[in-house]
């Protein structure tokens, strides 16, 4: 029943748009996304309580990820944060041709939304709002807005 009144809810999305609302995309999407997220984070050299904080889920759960051991789905925040993530990870990687594409996101950055702080850590202290504007950023610079 519960799930029939979400339906109702968010119905499925048009034809070509992604909806994290919906119960089977998000079952769908998770293990990509979590594989993903694991694999830029490494990329990038953060820790797990760096993982687990953009991603926006437990240090426990960030470690059973990790092991592989974690069988859960990601709601729909979780997987906006994914987005954005996966989203400034291919925009660096565009961006930039060497290595600065994965040391990037921990510089002390002197842009706008930055304050001088990594991007790492503007978009943990900024959550989903920051992650988004940071990946336009990235857009931005490489010519893509």
């Amino acid at each position: 029943m519960a799930s029939a009144a979400l339906k109702e809810k968010h119905p499925a999305a048009p034809a070509g748009l992604q909806n994290f609302a919906g119960d089977d995309d998000r079952r769908r999407l998770t293990a990509a996304a979590v594989k993903a997220v694991l694999r830029l984070v490494q990329a990038w050299g953060s820790d797990n309580a760096e993982g687990a904080a953009l991603l926006g889920v437990s240090p426990s759960t960030w470690d059973r990820m990790k092991a592989g051991t974690w069988n859960g789905t990601l709601n729909q925040d979780q997987l906006t944060r994914a987005s954005a993530l996966i989203g400034v990870f291919k925009g660096l990687h565009l961006l930039f041709a060497d290595g600065m594409a994965d040391r990037w996101p921990r510089l002390p950055n002197r842009g706008p939304i930055f304050a001088s702080k990594s991007p790492i850590a503007a978009m943990i202290e900024g959550g989903i709002p920051r992650m988004l504007e940071t990946r336009l950023y990235i857009d931005a610079l490489r010519g893509g807005l």
